[in-house]
């Protein structure tokens, strides 16, 4: 009876204390305030009548007013939980932190909400259970144990095989800064955030101009898409395979035609090789031509970057057409002749036509495109290394009898082939001192590009593989889009879909070992 009465009490105590000013007051207090009161209700009802047998219930370890009682910490896991400990509840897990600990860090989610008044504490949790002083969080459980590392350690460190991107939004949400990743880890995480964030960029890029494109309510709805798969997805049928295999042969004849028309063969008739550059650009015209009619939105057709390559390789022949026409009898512009003739020059653009056939070319536009501080670099550093050899170069050879060093910008010349180990040789010196010079100057020159060259290896490698992986997807993907059209028109199917996405899952796990295996094999880390 004295047991009930007292549980009762200390926990409709403890319930309207704990509602009531939880956090005006430290726990330690609040564990204070109670036990006093305990005491206080214990005396008075040992002076009122009741025996030993009560005291000794209330001097047990496992009764309602030990600190180790039930009414004071969860009755679960955390059973035992000092009073000046937040439980914290990330994704069913639960973790036991001190204010002290969490106080220590106030900028943090977790260091407001144990100086946060009552008013304040769902705004940075999910749920909360004041009665227990339990927090929940519906976020990873995994990612939070080195949020937990940090509170406790104040070391933040990240393992190779979490993800940049996602461990980033975790310390987000948890309130840390990613400058307090530890030295130790740093390096690493900043370099593979910088690959994701830059794939990723990439990535959103693509699917934009890889956008299925939209036919419905045109004209010629299905004629224009059949025929948009076949210019756009060489991989899609045999018909497209062909149409990809026939344009990659007229680039190459048009380049090949291209040297020809400046060589003079007897045997070759210029006319006919005017004729077939006719043909080729017809083909090139044409192609672009019906890209241009197939597609709907014409304004982002034009400003995709394969596209423009397209205009650029059939241009120069149209505006030398021009020229020629208007000009070609007047002897009044004396550099029509010039004009022309770097037109047609031009006409070697074509060659990035076979970016739309080749992962190569496409990985080394990512390349260039996403390294451009690493190729500013190397170009900086060979820009002070010439200026600094060529000089000394010919501050020790131009009294040389017969040097060839006459000038700065005939040393210029030396150094660019020598930093850059080509050795053209028209240059040399001819003194001992020179020697040691032009030996200095090559070994600068190794070093210098051994630097950034290493960095740009690497993402070479990445972005190829990643291009391979996102080709084997889209194959994955017409195929399945072909099984389902099949099935819509309730044909025969005889190919297992198991089967399809067995060969893909199989070709990027070959992908991913070969692209590991080129990773190491550059000494670069691994970024994936």
């Amino acid at each position: 009876m004295t047991k009930d009465i007292l549980r009762n009490f200390v926990k409709a105590f403890h319930r309207a204390t704990t509602l009531g000013f939880i956090h005006s007051l430290h726990r330690s207090e609040l564990a204070a305030v109670l036990l006093n009161a305990s005491k206080d209700i214990t005396s008075a009802l040992t002076s009122s009548g009741f025996g030993d047998r009560e005291r000794r219930e209330h001097e047990e370890p496992g009764s309602v007013l030990s600190l180790e009682s039930s009414v004071f910490c969860s009755e679960e896991h955390l059973h035992d939980a000092p009073l000046d400990c937040l439980i914290i509840n990330v994704g069913g897990r639960r973790f036991l932190l001190s204010q002290q600990a969490l106080s220590s860090h106030p900028e943090t989610r977790l260091g407001k909400l144990a100086v946060s008044k009552r008013e304040a504490v769902l705004e940075l949790c999910d749920d909360a259970n004041l009665v227990d002083n339990e927090y929940f969080f519906d976020r990873s459980s995994q990612m939070f144990q080195y949020i937990i590392n940090y509170y406790k350690t104040g070391r933040l460190h990240v393992m190779d095989q979490l993800c940049a991107m996602s461990f980033l939004q975790e310390i987000e949400y948890w309130g840390i800064d990613e400058l307090n990743i530890d030295l130790c880890c740093r390096d690493k995480y900043f370099r593979r955030k910088e690959m994701s964030e830059t794939l990723d960029i990439k990535r959103d890029e693509d699917d934009v101009e890889n956008e299925e494109e939209d036919f419905a309510g045109v004209l010629c709805q299905n004629f224009r898409q059949t025929l948009w798969d076949v210019l756009e997805k060489p991989g899609s049928s045999t018909a497209a395979r062909t149409f990809g295999t026939i344009s990659m042969t007229f680039v190459v004849v048009s380049i090949a035609n291209m040297a020809l028309i400046s060589l003079e063969f007897g045997t070759l008739d210029p006319p006919l090789l005017n004729a077939l550059e006719y043909i080729c650009i017809t083909w090139f015209t044409g192609e672009f031509g019906l890209r241009f009619l197939c597609v709907k939105n014409k304004c982002q057709f034009m400003k995709s970057v394969v596209n423009l390559i397209d205009i650029l390789a059939i241009l120069p022949f149209y505006i030398t057409l021009l020229v020629e026409i208007l000009y070609g009898e007047s002897t009044e512009l004396e550099n029509v002749g010039r004009i022309v003739q770097v037109l047609r020059l031009m006409r070697s653009l074509r060659m990035l036509k076979l970016g739309r056939h080749s992962t190569g070319l496409k990985s080394l536009g990512m390349t260039i495109a996403q390294c451009y501080e690493e190729v500013g670099l190397l170009l900086l550093f060979l820009s002070v290394g010439i200026s600094i050899f060529s000089a000394l170069e010919y501050a020790v050879e131009h009294s040389v009898h017969e040097t060839t060093f006459t000038s700065v910008p005939c040393a210029w010349w030396w150094a660019t082939t020598s930093m850059t180990t080509v050795g053209y040789g028209d240059i040399r010196p001819d003194t001992t001192a020179g020697k040691i010079v032009a030996f200095l100057c090559i070994l600068s020159g190794i070093l210098v590009l051994a630097l950034p060259i290493a960095i740009i290896n690497d993402r070479f490698s990445a972005c190829y593989f990643t291009l391979k992986i996102k080709e084997a997807a889209l194959r994955q993907r017409e195929a399945l889009k072909k099984l389902m059209k099949n099935a819509s028109t309730d044909s025969v199917i005889n190919v297992n879909l198991r089967d399809i996405y067995a060969k893909s899952i199989m070709e990027m796990l070959r992908l991913r070992s070969r692209e590991r295996a080129s990773t190491r094999s550059s000494g670069g880390d691994e970024f994936w």
